[in-house]
């Protein structure tokens, strides 16, 4: 083989190994670990003016005992099956019921434990009118879970983060996103105040499956399964509570 032909052959193997290295970005996950999502989420203008005002809402941990009691004990039929963190449920009705004026859609409450881990059911959807609890699967951020084990270990409020943010949301309009129909959310607390600025919405994932497998990552949505997602949406679309916690 001449000098010139070596070379050639050389360049040829370093451009193949290149190609090779850079696939289409993270490289497939272990079996039994959904993939992630490979598309930047929301496309929608996070400056358009919410439809809710959450200016002033009472936080459930300013009220009283006493209070909290009472408010409890008018809404014990919830969570029959008793599926739902007791604490968290707690902490959402008192909300729900102090900032009820506040509340549009009072059909549901919802509580995402994101300190389950993602092979479990753990977005509760809770009817008020009945009590019931419909559980289901949810996605949380990559930047929440970097080794991508199932479980979400950091949360954030930054733009950019890719993480999860706990606090109490309310749920906005629905639109036509990358990833089709989609639910606007609204944070009411300092833990998620950025999430219609970074464009943290319900939508739909291929990445999200109704099985115990650990689920794939979203860059900071709580992404349901397909086959859930417009139920899910209409369900909650027009200002119902969402609550997620990581305890």
């Amino acid at each position: 083989m001449t000098k010139k032909h070596f070379l050639n052959a050389l360049m040829l193997s370093a451009f193949v190994a290149l190609t090779a290295c850079a696939g289409g970005g993270d490289s497939a996950p272990p079996q039994g670990i959904m993939p992630d999502d490979s598309s930047q989420e929301g496309s929608f203008n996070p400056s358009a003016p919410s439809e809710n005002d959450a200016a002033g809402m009472t936080e459930a941990a300013t009220v009283s005992q006493s209070e909290r009691d009472a408010i409890l004990k008018s809404y014990d039929y919830m969570d029959p099956n008793r599926e739902v963190p007791t604490k968290a449920l707690g902490n959402a009705l008192v909300y729900f019921e102090k900032n009820k004026s506040k509340i549009r859609n009072k059909k549901y409450i919802s509580v995402i434990d994101f300190g389950k881990r993602s092979t479990q059911k753990r977005f509760f959807i809770i009817n008020v009118a009945t009590g019931k609890v419909m559980a289901i699967h949810v996605a949380h951020g990559k930047g929440s879970d970097a080794d991508h084990d199932g479980y979400a270990e950091k949360f954030s409020n930054s733009p950019g983060s890719k993480a999860s943010s706990i606090g109490y949301y309310l749920t906005g309009s629905t639109y036509q996103g990358s990833n089709g129909y989609s639910l606007k959310l609204d944070g009411l607390s300092s833990t998620n105040s950025n999430a219609r600025g970074r464009a943290v919405v319900i939508h739909g994932a291929s990445y999200v499956s109704e099985s115990n497998v650990i689920q794939g990552r979203s860059w900071g949505c709580p992404a349901v399964a397909m086959s859930l997602r417009t139920q899910v949406i209409d369900m909650l679309k027009g200002g119902s509570l969402i609550y997620a916690v990581a305890n």
